[in-house]
C-alpha cells in the first residue's frame, strides 16, 4: 500500500488555547509514531488565531527527541521569512542531533499577511519581491560552499560544518512549483487541501520534468490531503462540521480558532454558503476508513503519489489521534519494531 505521513498544523480550537495545541502536536508526533507514518511535518504560519505554529524547527526539535522511528520535518519553512544562513544553520544542526530523521521542506509564500510578513523581514534584509529563487539559490550554496570567487560569503561557514542539510523538499499548489521542484532536482508535496490548481496535472508534471541532482536520483512526489475518518460515515461527517464551518470564515478572511461541532451545527447556513461547502468537498474526503479509500482511489491512480500526507483537522484531539489510527489500518501500515 502507498506510505502515508502526517500534516500537523497545531490547530487551535475554540476548546484548546494556543499552548495546549502544541502540546497536542508533540502527542499526536507520539502516537503515529508507532502506527508506521513516514513523515510528521509541521507548518509555519503567522497572525493566525487557527494555528498555533510559527516556528516549525523548534517544534521539529521537540518532536524528533520524543519520537523513535518517524521522519520530522518542516512543511514547511516559509523561506521568504529567513535567511538562508540562518535555515541552513538550524536544520544541519537538527540533522546532527537526529541523524537521518529530519526533512526541510521550503514554501515560496510568507505564510501570513502583508503587514506580518513585513514586520518578519523588515529588520532582515532589503530584497523585494518575488524573492524565492534567490534564497534558494542561496541555501543550496550554503551546502554546496561554491560561491563565486570573492564573494563575501566565501569565509562564512555553516555550522555544524560536518553534517550535511536533511533531505530538502519543495511545496507547492501549482504548476509553477511543481516545474521549479522538477527542474532543481528535489521532492515535491503538492497542497490537493487548499489548491486549485489541478493536483494530476502537477504531480505528473513534476514527475515527466524532473532533473536528477545531487539532491535527488529519482522524482519523489508527496501528496498533501484533508482527510476526517471515523467509525462511521455520519460519525466522520459530524466531526467535518467543524472543519466546514472554520473554512467558510477562512475564505472570508476570518482567521477564527476551529469552532465545536455544537457550534457548527447549529450554525444558520445560507444557500450560498452551503454551494461554498460543497464545492469546498472536493478537497476534502470524509467518511468511514473504507469510504474515505474509495473516494481517495480515483487520485491516486490518476496522480500516482509516491506518497499521501494527511492533515486532519477535528476539534476533539482524540478523535483526531482515532482518525489517523483508522486510516493506518485501512492503508495496511507497518507498525515499527519495539527499539
Amino acid at each position: 500500500m502507498i506510505p502515508l505521513s502526517v500534516l500537523d498544523l497545531s490547530v487551535v480550537t475554540t476548546g484548546t488555547k494556543p499552548a495546549a495545541a502544541l502540546r497536542n502536536s508533540i502527542d499526536l508526533a507520539r502516537h503515529v509514531d508507532g502506527l508506521g507514518y513516514v513523515r510528521y511535518w509541521l507548518a509555519e504560519h503567522h497572525n493566525l488565531a487557527s494555528v498555533a505554529s510559527p516556528a516549525p524547527d523548534v517544534m521539529i526539535g521537540q518532536i524528533a527527541a520524543v519520537t523513535k522511528h518517524i521522519r520530522v520535518g518542516s512543511g514547511g519553512v516559509m523561506l521568504p521569512n529567513h535567511a538562508p544562513l540562518v535555515v541552513a544553520e538550524r536544520f544541519k544542526m537538527l540533522e546532527a542531533l537526529f541523524p537521518g530523521r529530519i526533512d526541510l521542506g521550503l514554501g515560496r509564500a510568507p505564510g501570513t499577511d502583508g503587514a506580518t510578513a513585513y514586520a518578519l523581514r523588515s529588520r532582515l534584509d532589503r530584497r523585494e519581491g518575488d524573492d524565492f529563487l534567490e534564497r534558494l539559490h542561496e541555501l543550496i550554496l550554503w551546502e554546496t560552499r561554491e560561491f563565486p570567487a570573492g564573494h563575501p560569503y566565501n569565509n562564512v561557514v555553516a555550522m555544524p560544518d560536518d553534517t550535511k542539510l536533511p533531505p530538502v523538499w519543495l511545496l507547492g499548489s501549482s504548476d509553477y512549483s511543481s516545474e521549479l521542484a522538477a527542474q532543481v532536482g528535489m521532492g515535491f508535496a503538492f497542497a490537493h487541501h487548499f489548491a486549485s490548481h489541478d493536483a494530476v496535472d502537477a504531480m505528473v508534471h513534476y514527475r515527466n520534468r524532473f532533473q536528477p541532482s545531487a539532491w535527488r536520483a529519482t522524482p519523489h512526489a508527496i501528496l498533501a490531503i484533508a482527510v476526517i475518518a471515523a467509525d462511521t460515515d455520519e460519525e466522520a461527517e459530524r466531526l467535518a462540521s467543524s472543519f466546514e464551518l472554520n473554512r467558510l470564515r477562512r475564505d472570508r478572511g476570518q482567521y477564527l480558532p476551529l469552532p465545536s461541532v455544537e457550534e457548527a451545527v447549529a450554525y444558520p447556513y445560507s444557500d450560498s454558503e452551503r454551494t461554498s461547502i460543497l464545492r469546498n468537498r472536493s478537497r476534502l474526503f470524509v467518511g468511514s476508513p473504507a469510504t474515505v479509500q474509495k473516494k481517495l482511489q480515483p487520485l491516486i491512480d490518476a496522480s500516482k503519489p509516491d506518497e499521501l500526507m494527511v492533515i486532519t483537522a477535528v476539534y476533539d484531539h482524540e478523535a483526531r489521534k482515532k482518525s489517523y489510527s483508522l486510516l493506518a489500518e485501512a492503508f495496511g501500515l507497518v507498525k515499527p519494531a519495539a527499539v
